[in-house]
């Protein structure tokens, strides 16, 4: 594991080890969980932005759509 060196505005820390006494965790920790929340966060974000993008792009609304056709006609074959 790496070690990150870090300033942090005074109120921000004073939250952070609040916190770290309330949940008794080391602060380290709860940066650790608070970073991963954020970056899926992030991730999900962009999921979102290049699903509206796709939304507005015909060429992968055609795409999508003889997908669906084709899933349907394989899923008709099976019913038989």
């Amino acid at each position: 594991m790496a070690t990150f060196t870090s300033t942090l505005p005074d109120d921000l820390l004073d939250k952070l080890s609040e916190y770290a006494k309330k949940l008794k965790l080391p602060k380290n920790k709860l940066i650790e969980a608070a970073l991963s929340l954020y970056l899926d966060h992030l991730k999900r974000a962009e999921y979102v932005k290049s699903y509206r993008q796709a939304d507005n792009d015909s060429d992968m609304i055609a795409l999508a759509e003889e997908g669906m056709e084709d899933y349907l006609t394989q899923l008709e074959n099976e019913a038989r």
